[in-house]
């Protein structure tokens, strides 16, 4: 599973069985703010989510800008995985 841009829709994708977990997204020239993330309700409780999200911040880390949280899970996450701290604007 490979987490990709859409940058026409302004969200990080992750396509699993025909169904598209996404986190909406805006950027600043520095930063880019998650602000909402979705799984659809099939794809809940299997970590689909948290695969989105830390494919989109390995996306962000390669392109050398940081995130803003704007959403609860992304905060949770960033919470639980130290390793994203340096992200953090």
């Amino acid at each position: 599973m490979a987490v990709h841009d859409n940058k026409t829709l302004h969200r990080f994708e992750l396509d699993v069985g025909g169904q598209t977990a996404f986190a909406n997204y805006r950027q600043t020239p520095q930063a880019i703010i998650i602000t909402h993330t979705e799984t659809p309700r099939a794809l809940r409780g299997r970590g689909i989510a948290s695969e989105l999200v830390k494919g989109a911040l390995q996306m962000i880390r390669a392109d050398g800008r940081k995130v803003f949280a704007g959403c609860g899970f992304v905060v949770d996450y960033l919470g639980k995985h130290p390793e994203f701290a340096d992200l953090v604007a």
